[in-house]
């Protein structure tokens, strides 16, 4: 049996249309009131179960987190999918953002969605769907983006934040104070959104567990802290994440390239340790690709959910999946579902097999993410 998406919860893809209705005041999945100016804080990394586990470093945060507070991102869990699907309010088989490497076939190549960007990847068609800021622009509201300045004129930013005014700012603090000085400017209703980076950072090279992580969430903490204090009474502010995380060590990874007979035929080895999308080779014949379908099943069931690219669609995975979308998917995809994570040591970065934080597959610590309501929201 494979997983499969709820979709009777409230997703990811709800957050940000969501609130462009409650600047409109109409009817909304998430069922927000008014208000005439809303913040979403993203927090990448930000898993529901890691949050109530450092409960005592993010009072603030934990203080909104009730029964209705958790809900579910995207699959893959991946920052590229996960962005895009909140930005534009679309699944990932719409989007075309389906995981973290993945190809471009008139190309013939692999390409990475957060920072592969070049001439021969338009942000502007790969990512198929207009953003929900665009919608607000087209209102006459404010739609504004708070991020790092080294993000502000990536492949990536443009692909999901086009419609929105980007505005950087250094640090976690800093970004919070801008949009505490927005909701003080003059001018129309409007949305910002802000990103916080910190924590994943953190997570990929220590794990959730560590230290460095917890201090992180005591930054962003506190900075939520100052800005649910300036919040007026129209004021609305949401807290989320991308995805969570699971912290694998070293010892559980698996080499795929150590079994010779799993990685002949394969051309590209695509999406991420914890959802591996395999790309074949063009000649393979029918018979040799069920074959290999067959081996993957055989070594990796007992660890992992192995589905083709038309078991993946059928099951819902990416959500309705647009023809032009849906060779960028894997024709295999292997997607975690123990603590262990896959590299191919032929291609694979040092820097990669060094992460301890790891996120992409369908566990509840990867998929499930907080939703934290403040200000009108909470009323």
């Amino acid at each position: 049996m494979l997983p499969a998406p709820n979709r009777d919860r409230i997703s990811l893809a709800d957050v940000l249309p969501s609130c462009l209705a409650a600047l409109q005041s109409v009817e909304n999945r998430m069922q927000l009131p008014l208000a005439t100016r809303v913040v979403l804080v993203l927090v990448d990394g930000l898993g529901a179960a890691a949050l109530k586990a450092r409960a005592g470093h993010a009072r603030t945060l934990v203080g909104a987190l009730n029964p209705r507070a958790t809900i579910d991102s995207v699959f893959p869990t991946t920052t590229a999918s996960a962005l895009a699907t909140l930005t534009t309010g679309t699944a990932p088989g719409q989007h075309g953002l389906v995981g973290y490497s993945v190809l471009d076939a008139a190309n013939d190549r692999l390409v990475n969605q957060l920072s592969g960007w070049d001439a021969g990847l338009d942000p502007l068609t790969w990512q198929r769907q207009r953003t929900v800021f665009e919608h607000a622009s087209e209102l006459g509201f404010q739609a504004v983006a708070v991020g790092p300045a080294r993000y502000r004129d990536s492949g990536f930013t443009q692909a999901v934040l086009r419609g929105a005014t980007y505005r950087a700012a250094a640090s976690i603090a800093d970004r919070f104070e801008a949009a505490r000085s927005w909701l003080r400017e003059p001018g129309a209703p409007g949305l910002l959104y802000l990103y916080v980076p910190e924590l994943d950072v953190a997570a990929h090279a220590r794990g959730w567990e560590s230290p460095e992580w917890t201090h992180r969430l005591d930054e962003v903490d506190a900075a939520a802290r100052l800005l649910v204090g300036a919040l007026g009474p129209t004021d609305g502010l949401l807290v989320t994440a991308d995805h969570g995380a699971v912290d694998v060590p070293a010892r559980s990874h698996v080499l795929i390239d150590s079994a010779p007979e799993l990685v002949a035929g394969i051309r590209f080895v695509g999406g991420e340790p914890r959802c591996l999308q395999l790309y074949f080779e063009g000649e393979l014949d029918a018979g040799d690709r069920e074959a290999l379908i067959d081996l993957w099943r055989e070594s990796e069931s007992d660890r992992a959910w192995v589905a083709t690219r038309s078991e993946a669609i059928e099951a819902g995975w990416f959500g309705e999946v647009a023809p032009e979308v849906e060779p960028r998917i894997g024709d295999l995809l292997v997607a975690a579902r123990k603590n262990v994570a896959y590299y191919d040591t032929r291609t694979s970065k040092p820097s990669s097999r060094a992460m301890v934080g790891q996120h992409g597959s369908w566990s509840p610590a990867e998929l499930q993410i907080p939703l934290l309501r403040f200000g009108v929201f909470a009323r």
